[in-house]
């Protein structure tokens, strides 16, 4: 957690550059495989049907799973039939594996597991995501068209459209690559991208700002939905920016008394809740998948939204037909 914070801070800190000659490593071995799928030496696999890649440069908490569930939200409107493909981290299933809506979480993966509930479209996990379209393709052939959650560097799969998130608040972080940095890619990666989009605000690198907005509380065991949650409160996220979380509670003029961080993917136990014993308890969508078996009747998670500007849904329309023309 103290490495990914100073990962954000303006200046390297000192104590990283110890870390240094890991970035340049890191630097040699993605160039050397990028390299060698560029020039024909490791294979891509194109699919029969166009795929988009959801993806970023960085580490997590850009806003990949709510753009995803938009994206199908869009595509489905426009009468296509979209299915996802996604790595399925922390998942304990066979892969490559179809997600099922009586999945748990640490079957499928927590994001799969969301992505399947709220999309209600076809759901395939791998870490190989050549393995997950194919057998999504085989699976559900009236597919025709592919999202892959994550993925940008999985350079294995072919990818028709690239869209590129970047964190409005934090961007790029120090512009160092792993470890020293949160970058898997260098800022060149965005130079001429076609497709860069950034979650709640205005980044300087992005030619899209995708709206999100927090939508009504709802009760972990059940779902039910609640006016507001009851005071006072602990927050607590495993997520990749669980700051973002954090604030958007005291947008809505909520203090909690506590606000406890874990890992992103955290595979929660009740043991992780014994200091907010009694509490309210408040968490995100993503987290609460995975509390549901233990929670109590006074744990609550927001859902949240996002909404593609226009000008962006017309734009993967159109690219979308010529792909399939």
């Amino acid at each position: 957690m103290w490495l990914q914070r100073r990962w954000y801070d303006k200046r390297l800190h000192p104590l990283l550059y110890l870390l240094a000659p890991l970035s340049l490593l890191f630097w040699l071995l993605t160039n050397l495989r990028r390299s060698l799928y560029r020039f024909g030496l490791l294979r891509t696999h194109k699919s029969d049907v166009p795929v988009i890649v959801v993806g970023n440069i960085s580490v997590g908490g850009t806003g990949k799973t709510p753009l995803t569930i938009a994206l199908v939200e869009c595509l489905k409107a426009q009468g296509y039939r979209p299915g996802i493909v996604s790595r399925g981290y922390g998942a304990q299933a066979n892969f490559p594996h179809t997600v099922s809506v009586d999945d748990d979480a640490a079957t499928a993966g927590d994001e799969p597991l969301m992505l399947r509930r709220k999309c209600e479209c076809p759901v395939v996990t791998s870490p190989r995501r050549v393995e997950a379209i194919q057998a999504l393709r085989q699976q559900y052939p009236d597919v025709d068209v592919i999202i892959s959650d994550d993925g940008l560097q999985h350079y294995a799969m072919h990818r028709d459209i690239e869209l590129i998130l970047i964190d409005a608040e934090r961007g790029i972080g120090n512009g160092w690559l792993l470890p020293c940095g949160p970058l898997r890619e260098g800022p060149w990666r965005l130079k001429g991208a076609e497709w860069v989009l950034s979650l709640y605000a205005q980044h300087p690198f992005a030619q899209y700002v995708v709206e999100v907005t927090p939508q009504p509380w709802r009760r972990v065991i059940d779902n039910e939905s609640i006016a507001a949650p009851p005071t006072p409160c602990y927050a607590i996220a495993g997520i990749g920016n669980p700051h973002r979380f954090f604030h958007g509670l005291r947008q809505q003029g909520i203090e909690p008394e506590r606000c406890l961080e874990f890992p992103d993917h955290h595979k929660f136990t009740p043991a992780d809740f014994a200091e907010a014993a009694g509490k309210t308890i408040l968490m995100t969508e993503k987290d609460a998948a995975k509390c549901r078996e233990f929670a109590a009747d006074n744990w609550f998670y927001q859902p949240i939204a996002a909404q593609l500007p226009d000008d962006l849904s017309a734009k993967l329309t159109q690219q979308l037909r010529k792909l399939s023309a």
